[in-house]
């Protein structure tokens, strides 16, 4: 099962979109605030993707992408929010995000992005294993 965790600061819109991801069987994580996403993914390490709203106080979503990728660079990162510009959009995808997406979202497009997200992490960790088997194989030989 995917482990997604969603960023947001409007508490109301967070819980909503929680309660119908459940009904899809998902079961995703959420939490307030960039620092605390900081906090779940350094103890929630096997997290597959985040969907991080891009303005809330504090600690923004560009900041929060920033150390994301610094500290958990497989984590893939989706991008949402209800006021994008197209510089917020161009930021966040040098930032290493993986998609951008415009509030209120679309369940299914999200879902369609949270599985790619999810096959390219998982891609990407199996490229990092064989490379450690081979690098073993070699030291074998």
């Amino acid at each position: 099962m995917s482990k997604i965790l969603f960023v947001d600061d409007e508490k109301a819109f967070l819980d909503t979109l929680i309660k119908r991801l459940e009904k899809r069987k998902i079961n995703p994580r959420a939490v307030y605030s960039g620092e605390e996403a900081l906090t779940f993914l350094a103890e929630n390490t096997s997290t597959d993707v985040v969907v991080l709203d891009v303005k809330m106080p504090g600690m923004d979503g560009l900041e929060t992408l920033s150390e994301i990728k610094k500290q958990f660079p497989l984590v893939e990162v989706i991008m949402l929010t209800g006021h994008a510009t197209v510089e917020s959009a161009i930021d966040g995808m040098k930032l290493g995000a993986f998609d951008y997406m415009m509030k209120p979202c679309d369940l299914d497009l999200l879902m369609e992005k949270l599985d790619k997200a999810v096959a390219k992490k998982q891609g990407h960790e199996e490229k990092i294993m064989e490379a450690r088997l081979k690098e073993i194989a070699g030291q074998r030989v």
